[in-house]
């Protein structure tokens, strides 16, 4: 872990952090909404994904810079043994290793639950995407006008659920005193 190249801290989303993911996805730049959906997305649906993002099924790591979501990734469960992961980042935070960051710990939450495939699609002519999928050694197939990466994740372990375990626990630490901090300052 720990590729990032600006300042940030990568940890666990919550179901109180609904609301910024929502800004986040909405502040993304046109060319990274279309990257992320697939396609052209009205602001209405954005807050509809943001809301129903947090199942708790679903795993949500973001990327926080000066306290404001950046980037996240989604990792969503479906079927035995299987997830898609779902990548959303900022284009001033692009290309600075978040994206890396993210996907490790999508790997990690995947591997940890079980699944054995993560399928990560993206359009065609998402380059950088596709670029992050085989830095993780990821299977590319095209599909119409997308192109679909598979990654096979290995068998949790004991050290693998205590290094999730850790960085949760952090994550959770960091955003109570975040929230506390912002309380205070309000008072």
């Amino acid at each position: 872990m720990h590729y990032l190249t600006i300042d940030g801290i990568v940890r666990k989303l919550w179901n109180a952090d609904a609301e910024a993911y929502a800004d986040h996805l909405l502040r993304l730049d046109p060319a990274s909404r279309r990257n992320r959906f697939g396609g052209a997305v009205a602001d209405q649906f954005i807050r509809s994904h943001a809301d129903q993002a947090f199942d708790p099924t679903n795993v949500i790591y973001g990327f926080l810079a000066d306290g404001v979501l950046r980037g996240a990734a989604e990792l969503r469960p479906f079927g035995a043994g299987q997830a898609e992961a779902a990548f959303s980042i900022e284009k001033p935070w692009q290309s600075h290793g978040v994206g890396t960051e993210l996907l490790e710990r999508v790997l990690l939450a995947a591997r940890n639950r079980g699944v054995k495939l993560l399928h990560v699609t993206c359009l065609s002519e998402n380059q950088r995407m596709q670029q992050l999928a085989r830095k993780f050694d990821a299977e590319l197939r095209r599909d119409f006008d997308s192109v679909v990466g598979e990654v096979e994740a290995p068998y949790p372990t004991p050290l693998s659920v205590l290094r999730e375990m850790i960085a949760d626990g952090t994550g959770l630490a960091t955003a109570l005193l975040d929230a506390q901090s912002r309380l205070l300052k309000r008072a």
